[in-house]
């Protein structure tokens, strides 16, 4: 790779409806030499339509956004022959999302709690063709693969987690366990955060998927 100095300006599009974070973005990357930003915006149809327009070589992209969001504004513009790189820029690091978003054709996805020179380097990886994880996303991603995320579950949310794949409604594990269904609830919570899931059906299919609960 080029040193920063020689190599020519990466055009970068920057797309977030929040003005303060489009404005801190623009601040940052217009210090960097190696970058330019070509334009702001504020929702995924502006995004779709300012692609076009200025052929930028990354597009910063947000997710949770008006009209458009996001993952359909990805899929519109990596349409395209002449695509630029797709970058996501959320806060975000569930395993669906991450997933969704790749899947729409984003080259990489970054967290907006990154530190700027992290972010400045994931940005010219995504130009150079290259596809930068946060190294939060990039850890799920992994103990995903191996089928170990389970293992930092505690011995309650790892037996809670076994009955959902068995198919047994919250009440019921409730008083299986002899706790209250909201105890039951608030485990579920975090055992969906942990392993990057939304919901129960996701859980039973990633607990199937891994074992948990199959010597049973």
């Amino acid at each position: 790779m080029l040193a920063s100095a020689e190599r020519r300006k990466i055009r970068v599009l920057v797309v977030d409806d929040h003005d303060i974070v489009r404005a801190g973005l623009r601040g940052l990357l217009d210090g960097v030499p190696d970058i330019e930003v070509v334009g702001l915006a504020a929702d995924g149809l502006e995004a779709v339509e300012l692609a076009a327009d200025h052929a930028p070589d990354v597009v910063l992209m947000d997710l949770e956004m008006p009209r458009v969001d996001g993952i359909e504004a990805t899929r519109r513009i990596t349409r395209r022959g002449d695509a630029p790189s797709v970058l996501v820029l959320t806060s975000f690091s569930d395993h669906a999302r991450v997933t969704e978003a790749l899947d729409s054709g984003a080259i990489g996805y970054m967290l907006k709690d990154s530190e700027p020179e992290e972010l400045i380097a994931g940005i010219r990886a995504a130009a150079d063709g290259a596809s930068p994880l946060a190294p939060r996303v990039a850890r799920r991603f992994v103990r995903e693969r191996r089928g170990r995320a389970d293992e930092d579950l505690t011995s309650r949310e790892r037996e809670i987690l076994e009955l959902v794949a068995a198919g047994v409604p919250n009440k019921q594990i409730a008083l299986r366990l002899g706790i209250s269904a909201k105890t039951v609830k608030s485990h579920l919570t975090h055992v969906f955060r942990h392993i990057g899931v939304s919901d129960r059906l996701q859980a039973a299919r990633w607990a199937q998927r891994h074992g948990v609960g199959a010597a049973d």
